[in-house]
């Protein structure tokens, strides 16, 4: 039995597809939203992790570097990430988390439970209408640590909650939100919260 962690922003959305993915059989699944993600992972175990990351939120659970998962384990499962060509910044943050698979959102349900065998297999899975998305994908300018610091503030939360969530000083949050500002050439916070989202990075 293949365990499948469904990881959305939605509730009726990752509702769906658990339900999608239990009536193909052989799979047990469980799904959550971002704030309980690391708890569902640690319960279930999964063997893949099914991610959506146009959803805000994705960048902080799935972390923002290489082998970075975010608040989920640190033996996290194999990442199977939901994207549209039109986001290369969006596919750009699945290389980096280092997803396995990548299914188009408009492809048919067939293609997700497909790509869920295959990276279950220890396989890789790229829908073809995402191949050249992910070669033209523009390198993400930010560091993983300034992606996560950018990603909670674009949830809303302030500079002490998102010190506390990822065990930084205050102090530092702002310096890593300086970082991100200059570097995407923004005039403020919320301009490079702007910038950073149009991008898909956050």
């Amino acid at each position: 039995m293949t365990k499948v962690l469904v990881l959305h922003s939605v509730s009726i959305v990752r509702s769906a597809l658990a339900a999608l993915l239990r009536s193909e059989g052989g799979f047990d699944v469980a799904s959550a939203g971002w704030r309980t993600a690391a708890r569902q992972a640690e319960s279930l175990k999964p063997d893949v992790t099914v991610v959506d990351l146009d959803c805000p939120g994705a960048s902080a659970t799935l972390g923002a570097g290489a082998g970075s998962a975010g608040p989920l384990p640190e033996s996290s499962p194999a990442l199977l990430v939901l994207a549209t060509p039109g986001a290369p910044g969006s596919l750009r943050r699945g290389v980096r988390a280092e997803a396995r698979g990548y299914v188009d959102k408009d492809g048919s349900p067939g293609r997700l439970v497909r790509a869920v065998r295959k990276v279950a297999a220890g396989e890789r899975f790229v829908d073809a209408s995402l191949a050249s998305a992910l070669l033209d994908a523009d390198v993400v300018p930010l560091s993983p640590r300034e992606l996560s610091v950018l990603a909670r503030a674009a949830e809303g939360d302030s500079i002490a909650e998102i010190a506390h969530a990822l065990h930084l000083a205050s102090g530092t949050v702002r310096n890593y939100m300086a970082a991100a500002t200059r570097k995407t050439g923004a005039r403020n916070r919320i301009d490079a919260i702007r910038i950073s989202q149009k991008a898909g990075w956050v």
